[in-house]
């Protein structure tokens, strides 16, 4: 049986932490950004988790 492949988009966007969470970045930080307040920016820098119901997709697409 071959190995399974990393998805290396998803790779490339989820970070698994030592408790075993996942991290991500936040959408909606790359343009635009003379409307939004410098408040709603700065919490767009902050690192988000993901969803509980999406945890074991996004954990098998990156092989953790």
């Amino acid at each position: 049986m071959p190995k399974m492949k990393t998805r290396r988009s998803a790779a490339k966007r989820f970070k698994v932490t030592g408790a075993g969470k996942i991290k991500r970045n936040k959408a909606y930080h790359s343009h635009i950004l003379t409307k939004k307040s410098p408040k709603r920016k700065r919490a767009l820098d902050q690192t988000g988790t993901v969803a509980a119901a999406d945890v074991k997709r996004v954990k098998k697409m990156i092989l953790e």
